[in-house]
């Protein structure tokens, strides 16, 4: 839906003597060698805050592309931006930006302006996007894509930086809804659930809308938005899979969180522990099936991203996101309840365009993450259940608390 990062500059000031030479030590931190991206942020909009910039992989860009995580993030203050011009100027308005210490590689910068002043980054609830902030993008100008930018490395060894990156923001991408909160209840039933067991059977499940205005969480009309995918403008929806089940937004994710154990973070998924969205290079690793003999592959010693095999059902929404003819809406339609299925089929996803069927489903806890086309999430269990919500300052919302759990409690 993000605190600035600021390099740290020092001066020596030589009098009659030449420096000692420096020489990098055994830690492969000291041997780094980063460079910088810098460029403008370019704001044509009558909305006012911070302006907060994101770099980001891109091999592993934001949703609802991918699920990618920034890597850092740069502020670029109100005062500097906008000054003191009139509430209804659209500009544009242009301040420069820059992030230090990038290492070589290929990013992408994604921006927006945090018009609500409710960005905490630090928060899986408080650091996304919701209504009325203004989104933007570094972007190609010739095919209007996200922007690859490029931190090469010279002859010598040497990362160049990455300077006059242009990055736009506009009433265009103004963000029109909150994020997905939602709670979990039984399909059908009105209570809702803090924990619910998965065996042998598939779960039915409805995630609800959950109003969150308390605080520092600023989500008072959350909203999912949902339409069948027609990316082949047949009027049908598509099956990318062939599973027989249409292709649509939201999408859901139910991803294996980390162990409970003492000094593990609760929120952490499995085989990410420091939660920086990159698979650990060492953790729980699985043995796969071979979908089409049946046979037992010997786990490999390369750690898995454990997924339940799940979806949205849509038989309920159907009428809804078809128009009079039977043809997909082109656009999404507003719904406070997301029917879905969770099967007892485990996944590894550390290739989401080709899962792999992993032999029985591990035990442990589960997550519910919901990602809309608007690129917003929301995932439960987070920060608001009873545990931890004190600690951070933040609202106690016991239904935050979710998990869907396989086998018993340690």
């Amino acid at each position: 839906m993000k605190a600035l990062r600021l390099g740290v500059l020092s001066s020596l000031v030589l009098l009659a003597c030449e420096p000692p030479p420096v020489f990098p030590g055994a830690d492969r931190r000291q041997n780094s060698r980063p460079a910088r991206v810098e460029g403008t942020v370019v704001v044509s909009s009558a909305a006012r805050g911070n302006v907060v910039v994101l770099l980001f992989d891109a091999a592993r860009p934001p949703p609802p592309t991918g699920t990618g995580r920034p890597l850092t993030f740069a502020l670029v203050p109100k005062e500097q931006l906008f000054g003191q011009v009139r509430d209804f100027d659209t500009g544009p308005f242009t301040a420069p930006f820059a992030f230090s210490f990038v290492n070589p590689g290929q990013y992408q910068v994604r921006a927006f302006v945090d018009a609500n002043g409710d960005f905490i980054p630090w928060y899986g609830v408080t650091n996304e996007v919701n209504t009325g902030d203004v989104g933007g993008a570094a972007i190609d100008s010739i095919s209007k894509l996200p922007l690859t930018i490029d931190v090469p490395v010279s002859e010598d060894g040497t990362p160049q930086p990455a300077t006059d990156v242009p990055v736009s923001i506009g009433d265009t991408a103004r963000v029109p809804v909150d994020r997905p909160v939602f709670e979990v209840a039984q399909a059908g039933m009105s209570v809702p659930l803090n924990e619910v067991t998965l065996a042998g059977a598939p779960l039915a499940l409805d995630l609800r809308v959950r109003p969150v205005n308390e605080g520092a969480v600023k989500q008072s009309q959350p909203v999912f938005l949902a339409r069948f995918i027609d990316d082949n403008g047949d009027g049908a929806p598509d099956d990318a899979n062939g599973d027989g089940v249409p292709d649509m937004w939201p999408r859901v994710i139910v991803r294996k969180l980390a162990n409970e154990a003492a000094g593990v973070n609760p929120l952490a998924d499995e085989n990410d522990l420091d939660r920086n969205g990159v698979i650990d290079e060492t953790g729980a690793d699985y043995d796969h099936v071979n979908p089409s003999t049946g046979a037992t592959i010997a786990a490999d010693g390369v750690p898995d991203l454990v997924v339940l095999a799940a979806g949205i059902n849509p038989m309920d929404l159907a009428p809804q996101l078809l128009d009079s003819m039977g043809r997909v809406k082109p656009t999404p339609t507003p719904v406070t309840k997301l029917p879905i299925v969770i099967r007892p089929t485990a996944l590894d996803a550390t290739d989401s365009r080709r899962p792999a069927p992993i032999k029985g489903v591990p035990e442990g806890r589960y997550a519910i993450t919901v990602i809309q086309q608007t690129g917003q999430t929301w995932k439960v269990p987070n920060e608001l259940q009873d545990t931890l919500a004190g600690r951070f300052g933040l609202p106690v919302v016991s239904s935050q608390t979710f998990v869907v759990r396989v086998g018993a409690k340690p």
